[in-house]
This record gives C-alpha cells, structure tokens and sequence, in this order.
C-alpha cells in the first residue's frame, strides 16, 4: 500500500510512504538521479530520479519517483541471500548492491540489467561506496579488508587494511582523497588513497560503527554507532581527534547522511525515528517519528531538499526537509 500525504506546508513533514515496499526488512537505501540523451545538448536530456532499496527478501529494488510518489521499475532477483548494503553511481547510471551470499552485483539503472559480478571471495560485504569518478567500488567486509574494484574489469586494484575484526561501514571523501572505514569494534581508520596508508585511527566509540559520511568539503567525517552517539571529526585538524558529540536518539544510531550543502545531516536509529541535525549549532532540529520500527537507512534527495528512510517495518518514507 502507499499512501500521499498532504502536509499541509509543513516545512517538515512526511511526503509519502511506500508501506510493504519488501516481504522482509529493509535495510539500505540510495538516491541518484540518472542523465540520459545527449549531454550536450540540454533540450535534449533527461533525467531520471531513482531510489534504491535492499531488504532481507534477498531482492533489490529500483523505484523511480515522479510527482513526488515512487513507483516500482526494476526488480532484482540476483542474490540469495538478504541485501544489506546498495550504492549508486555519481552519473545515475548503475547500481552496486551487496548480500550476505557474499557476492556484490553491479546493474544497469536504465534496463534492469546484471552487468556484472565481482569475484569478493568468501567474505560478508556489509558496505560499498562508488568512488567520486565511478572507477571503482569500494567495499568493506567482515575480513576488516577494504577493497577497490574497477567497475570495468571486476577486479580488485588496491585493497587497504583496517586490522580490524569486522567492517561495517565506510565512506569515501568527496574529493576523493580519504577512504575512511568503522568496525564492529567501534574503530574508526582513516585511509590516503592515493598511497593506500593508514593516516588516522579514533576509537571513540564504545561500540560498532555502523554509519560514516563525509561532508562535502571533505574535511568533517559523521559517524553513527551502536552506543546512540553521533561523532564529528575535523580529519584535518592537527590533533585529529573528536570534534563534537551529538546525543539524541535513545538507541543504536545506524546511519547517517550529510546535506548536499554541507549545513545539516540526518540520522537514523533503532529508536525508529530519523533526526535532522544543524551542523553549526551541533543541535537537532526536527526528528520524524513515523516508522514503526527500526530505521538502517538513511539518504538525501540529489537536490538536498528531501529525505528517504527505510525501516525494519518494511516502508520506504519520503520527508520534505529544507535547507
């Protein structure tokens, strides 16, 4: 079932929710937007909005939005096992999903189609990223491994090592000079990627590290863990150590996600509510309560000015946000 809510202005508020969206939980999320025609010419490109979903239904879902509903485009039936983590290329054009069949599958957005299946190994890959240049998916699994695979090839090109037990998370720098991963353990390691070095490590965690993004300066790292904190790290900064702590939710935070302007980010939580964060005045600034239950995973709109949430209720929701 999905419903349209009428929000009456609000400048937050729920938009729509997509209830029963998976036969099982739901959770990893995605937003891109495709370009297709000639780039060249404006008049003649179009663009495409697409969520991405991942559920322990082993499926993936593309759904494509138009007036502000989504609507189901592609299913994809590739793995047996549940879909924990998916990305989407920069230019809109493929999607990387991976399992815990410990495979990862790239798509087409545009046809449905499996392009291709990397070789992981036997390993659990909980987390992937696309690199700034779409080259190359990044992957983090639980050997603690993080490896670079050309999206051309398949294979894998560099590989950095957390020395950690299990990795859960990781993010990529906008400007495409920092990898950084979290562990189960609640390490956080800082990777060069030019030089595939090991630059920072901050446990400030007490437990897992279960969300990372970077702002898009590239300099602020989020983290997001099991101990309910959200943590700011200043990545350049001489001490390279904690810049802030943010307490909210009053249980695992699981993700989080900054604003394509860099001025707030959003949260999500076993709590079953989604936060959105000033990251000037380091406070919260409106929290959406409507799942049901646990929210894995979180996301911004290509244009920054609305939120997807997906849950262990099953439901796709979409917020108004501003910025």
């Amino acid at each position: 079932m999905a419903d349209k809510i009428d929000t009456y202005g609000a400048p937050y508020a729920l938009q729509y929710r997509k209830e029963n969206a998976h036969d099982d939980n739901v959770w990893c999320v995605a937003w891109g937007r495709g370009r297709y025609g000639n780039e060249h010419e404006n008049e003649n490109e179009t663009c495409t909005d697409y969520i991405v979903t991942g559920g322990l239904d082993d499926l993936v879902k593309v759904w494509e939005i138009s007036n502000d509903r989504i609507e189901l485009r592609h299913k994809f039936e590739g793995h047996s096992l549940g879909v924990v983590s998916v990305a989407i290329s920069s230019d809109g054009k493929i999607c990387a999903s991976s399992s815990l069949d410990s495979s990862v599958k790239l798509w087409s957005l545009e046809t449905g189609e499996l392009l291709k299946s990397l070789e992981v190994g036997p390993v659990e890959v909980w987390t992937l990223a696309f690199s700034p240049d779409d080259k190359y998916i990044i992957s983090g699994s639980n050997s603690g491994i993080i490896s670079f695979y050309n999206v051309e090839t398949g294979k894998a090109e560099k590989t950095m090592d957390s020395k950690g037990k299990f990795t859960l998370s990781i993010a990529i720098s906008p400007d495409g000079k920092y990898v950084a991963s979290g562990s189960v353990e609640g390490i956080i390691c800082i990777f060069d990627v030019a030089t595939a070095k090991h630059i920072h490590m901050f446990g400030d965690h007490a437990l897992p590290v279960r969300g990372l993004s970077f702002a898009p300066d590239s300099q602020i790292l989020l983290s997001a863990s099991d101990d309910g904190h959200i943590k700011l790290y200043d990545i350049n900064s001489v001490r390279s150590s904690v810049a802030a702590t943010l307490s909210g939710h009053s249980s695992w935070a699981l993700n989080v996600a900054f604003s394509k302007s860099g001025n707030q980010f959003i949260s999500s939580s076993s709590d079953k509510t989604v936060k959105v964060w000033s990251l000037a005045d380091k406070q919260c600034i409106h929290t959406f309560r409507e799942h049901k239950e646990g929210v894995w995973g979180v996301a911004y709109s290509p244009d920054g000015d609305k939120v997807v949430s997906v849950s262990d209720d099953r439901s796709v929701n979409i917020y108004k946000c501003p910025v």
